[in-house]
């Protein structure tokens, strides 16, 4: 499977947030189905003696129409989050996405209406700084 564009900067952009990159990509297999997520990847919360595991789908929405990016993106969002349930349910899933991609799609009454109707959990980067803006959960 083709990597996205943004793929090595998100990578990046965790691993100065913290995160250890366990999977490039995140392999699943359910009823003979095979699926890739783009990374995985844990964090110690030494506070807390946690593990947090999450899996990170990105997308760059950079097509002719952030809806239709949107719902491409969806879809896969979906399914996944589904095979996670049944697989690994301690690991979170995010759908990554640009910064300028958020402000102008996913901050409109649509998209603030679809983040909180679909449940997405999001994490917000910057390509060319590659870092973490924010985490919408």
């Amino acid at each position: 499977m083709a990597k996205d564009l943004f793929h090595e900067h998100v990578k990046e952009a965790l691993e100065k947030d913290g995160w250890e990159i366990t999977h490039d990509p995140y392999t699943l297999k359910h009823l003979e189905q095979g699926m890739e997520i783009d990374l995985g990847a844990e964090k110690i919360i030494a506070a807390e003696r946690k593990n947090i595991k999450i899996a990170v789908e990105i997308k760059s929405f950079l097509s002719h129409s952030r809806f239709y990016d949107y719902h491409e993106a969806l879809g896969q969002y979906h399914t996944y989050r589904r095979i996670l349930s049944k697989k690994d349910i301690d690991r979170n899933l995010f759908l990554a996405v640009p910064e300028d991609a958020y402000e102008d799609f996913f901050t409109s009454p649509f998209g603030l209406e679809a983040i909180r109707e679909e449940n997405l959990d999001i994490v917000v980067f910057n390509p060319k700084s590659k870092t973490i803006v924010s985490w919408i959960i």
